[in-house]
């Protein structure tokens, strides 16, 4: 499974937790971080379990009872947590008050934990799945002065400190009998020695790594001076520069404050860029279309090549099944609409409701399913409303006509 998909998986998983609402605070969310002690967090739900008696409501009171049990059992599997560590959400998800239906789910995050937490609730805690997901790109970040330099690779919310180095050039004064013309020479030569050596750690750190960009960041005119000598890949994209007032640890975080703006322009210019295309593709008669059936049939038939989705999509795509003679049938509805009943147009039979998903879950699947990029489009843009209005939310590239 690629990244891609990977998120993709992830990002399902978090929507189907969302979901999920308690009768009061019996939602329990349970976070731990890479390498911390199974038997701490154990000892930890044995705890609650043991104070779970206070609880005043009988039914909250079994609820949590129950799911905390099922939790310390599930640990009971680990030796240890996942490299990322491990996600867990217990509780009584039944919609129906009279009855009970504890469920477990565990998630391994798709980068590193960074907290430990314990958590009981009407809802399940997803804040911190969700802050992943919308941090997933990667980037390179570079702090320097005329003394030192920091490389860090981001990914999602993790940053991780790659190399430091240390400048061997001369300060501009020096006690001494050497010329200040032979002297300023070898200064110049240390400098440049100290950028070369920078666009190589950048260069080991970064390409082929699939990187966005990188962030070049500093306080003075060193890093200017940096970005002219250009001793880095040509294949690195420089998002930006940006003033810090610091280099290591704290200027990688000063640089990352700074870029927001920065990194939030890269997903609007690659989502223009992306509508444009598919918009005189269109208009030209090329190789593009849309609709939900045009769509669906390219997928299908594995004549779309790349596929487009809105986020603004709300309908959902009903599937039935005759339970008679085996017919199936789909519609498509509205987001509030209740389902309709169906009967069999074969052989008259009611028809049983075998599939309710959001339309756009069901395109980024059957995509996925037959391996064809997919791109969700946002409505945060005038093209990403455009594509959503004109074009009803759904298109594809083409392979061929």
């Amino acid at each position: 499974m690629d990244d891609s998909d990977r998120v993709y998986e992830f990002r399902k998983k978090i929507k189907m937790l969302s979901k999920y609402r308690g009768s009061g605070t019996q939602l329990i969310s349970v976070y731990i971080p890479k390498d911390y002690p199974i038997h701490e967090i154990s000892g930890k739900l044995r705890d609650e379990l043991g104070q779970a008696s206070n609880i005043k409501s009988k039914s909250t009171k079994l609820n949590v009872s129950s799911a905390l049990e099922k939790l310390i059992n599930n640990l009971k599997m680990y030796n240890k947590t996942p490299p990322n560590g491990i996600c867990m959400f217990c509780g009584n998800v039944s919609e129906n008050p009279s009855k009970i239906d504890v469920q477990l789910f565990s998630i391994e995050p798709i980068f590193p934990l960074k907290m430990n937490i314990y958590r009981c609730d009407s809802k399940f805690f997803l804040e911190p799945l969700i802050e992943m997901i919308e941090n997933q790109d990667s980037y390179g970040i570079v702090v320097l002065d005329g003394k030192e330099a920091t490389i860090a690779f981001l990914k999602g919310t993790e940053i991780t400190i790659i190399k430091k180095l240390n400048s061997t050039a001369h300060s501009k004064i020096r006690k001494g009998g050497q010329s200040s013309r032979r002297f300023e020479r070898l200064r110049e030569e240390s400098i440049d020695k100290y950028y070369i050596r920078v666009g190589e750690a950048m260069d080991s750190a970064f390409v082929g790594k699939g990187i966005k960009g990188v962030i070049v960041g500093g306080p003075g005119p060193t890093k200017d001076y940096f970005m002219k000598a250009k001793t880095f890949n040509y294949q690195l994209n420089v998002l930006g520069v940006v003033d810090t007032g610091y280099t290591e640890e704290y200027g990688i975080r000063e640089v990352l404050a700074k870029s927001s703006e920065i990194i939030s322009e890269q997903a609007i210019i690659k989502e223009k860029i992306l509508v444009e295309r598919f918009i005189k593709e269109v208009v030209q008669g090329g190789l593009a279309t849309y609709g939900i059936n045009e769509v669906q049939d390219a997928i299908l038939i594995k004549k779309a090549d790349h596929v487009l989705v809105s986020e603004g999509l709300t309908f959902r795509r009903i599937g039935y099944k005759c339970s008679s003679c085996s017919n199936e049938e789909f519609d498509i509805i509205g987001p509030e609409a209740q389902l309709p009943l169906k009967n069999c147009p074969k052989c008259n039979t009611l028809m049983q409701i075998e599939e309710d998903d959001p339309l756009t879950d069901y395109f980024i699947e059957l995509a996925r399913t037959h391996n064809i990029k997919v791109d969700v489009i946002s409505n945060g843009s005038a093209e990403g409303n455009q594509f959503f209005s004109g074009f009803g939310g759904i298109g594809a590239f083409l392979r061929y006509k």
